[in-house]
């Protein structure tokens, strides 16, 4: 049997070597083309799978939903809190019924009258409605209060605390006693208090000039007094007048067993010049017929009675001015109106009579003169006149103005 021809070849008998040719070629790295990547066409695409997204991330959500919350709460706040507002506008348990209701703390001088006069007003308002910053202004411009707080208690209670200030010494400012605290507030004398100080009186204060003015003076009288306490000494216990009308000669009124003096300080050194006078006033008393001022300003000497023209005459105090000065502790040496003059020719008078006269003729001795004494008379219309009748010399006194007294040297009287 004939065996049948085969007309198909195989690649191999045809192309014995293209086979091993095309894989060394495909294995050469030198011919890849490492940048373009082709896909076989002989491989099935893969299929992509769809991925279902949501309109708005979970994330976002739960941020609009902590907003909506907030917002809700924030609401449902506000309406609470209108709520509560109409309630408390309108509702009578938050309404002050009466004094009652108003707590006052920290009265001493100032009466609960003065700080009713303030809030009597808002007796039957609201509580919250009560306007508390303008009550305090209010309350602060009392001469007494220096410094004022008011608070608000639900339902319907007004606590108050009352600052007062502190008084530093009595003034005297024309026919009027009052108090003075360091920065120069004057203060009425107090009514109900029982309290009783014990200040100097101070002079040179003016209601018309401003209250800067004032505090100045009282630093000055602030450094006297510091200064003639210091070292335990309380030199301002025989202190009962200063005055600070000129602030390069500060005087003060000292008074002792032996009468009152007039001592003029001068700015400075308050200390060393009043011990001078503690310590030889005795001296001066037996050596001269009458001590009424001394002048202690000079650096070198010291001059006796300089003040031999009449000062000007205060005007006088009423019986009620006086009655609650000598309440409040002023002494009553202080209330006096004194005549330069007329003070002198009474203290002459009376050196004549019990005291010996100056020893010797000398230059130190001071002659005693009589002054004429004033009386008021009745006021008619709207001033006042005054009558004026000699007064009879005392004993060995002169008729001439009484003259200072020669410059005593400093160094002779601190011997």
């Amino acid at each position: 049997m004939a065996r049948k021809a085969d007309s198909t070849l195989a690649e191999e008998e045809l192309y014995p070597h293209s086979g091993e040719a095309g894989h060394s070629e495909l294995r050469d790295p030198r011919l890849l083309d490492l940048d373009q990547e082709q896909e076989s066409p002989f491989l099935r695409a893969q299929k992509r799978v769809p991925v279902r997204r949501a309109a708005i991330p979970k994330k976002t959500l739960a941020y609009l939903g902590w907003a909506g919350l907030a917002v809700g709460l924030f609401f449902a706040a506000g309406v609470a809190s209108l709520a509560a507002y109409r309630y408390g506008q309108h509702s009578w348990r938050f309404r002050v019924e009466s004094s009652d209701d108003i707590e006052i703390a920290g009265l001493s001088n100032v009466t609960r009258s003065q700080v009713m006069e303030v809030l009597g007003e808002d007796i039957g308002r609201n509580i919250f409605f009560v306007p508390l910053a303008q009550r305090k202004k209010q309350l602060e411009q009392i001469p007494w209060v220096e410094s004022a707080s008011l608070m608000r208690f639900v339902p319907n209670r007004l606590r108050i605390e009352i600052h007062e200030r502190q008084p530093a010494a009595f003034a005297r400012v024309g026919s009027k006693i009052s108090l003075i605290d360091s920065s120069g507030v004057l203060m009425d004398l107090p009514v109900t208090n029982r309290k009783r100080f014990s200040f100097p009186v101070v002079l040179g204060m003016s209601f018309a000039e401003p209250q800067s003015a004032r505090a100045e003076r009282m630093k000055t009288y602030s450094r006297l007094i510091a200064e003639l306490d210091s070292g335990g000494a309380h030199y301002s216990q025989n202190v009962s007048e200063v005055d600070l009308s000129d602030p390069e000669d500060i005087k003060v009124l000292a008074n002792d067993v032996g009468g009152e003096v007039l001592v003029h300080l001068g700015p400075a050194d308050f200390l060393e010049r009043f011990k001078i006078y503690i310590s030889h006033v005795q001296q001066w008393r037996q050596q001269f017929a009458r001590l009424d001022s001394v002048d202690l300003r000079y650096e070198h000497q010291i001059v006796v009675n300089p003040d031999y023209e009449a000062a000007p005459k205060q005007p006088p105090l009423s019986a009620s001015q006086v009655r609650a000065a000598l309440a409040a502790g002023v002494r009553p040496a202080t209330l006096v109106t004194r005549d330069v003059g007329k003070t002198r020719s009474m203290t002459a008078r009376k050196g004549a009579r019990g005291r010996p006269a100056a020893k010797g003729s000398g230059p130190r001795s001071v002659g005693s003169a009589a002054a004429p004494s004033t009386e008021k008379s009745q006021p008619t219309g709207q001033g006042s006149a005054e009558k004026t009748t000699p007064t009879a010399p005392a004993e060995n006194a002169t008729t001439k103005p009484a003259k200072p007294s020669p410059a005593i040297p400093k160094g002779q009287a601190q011997e």
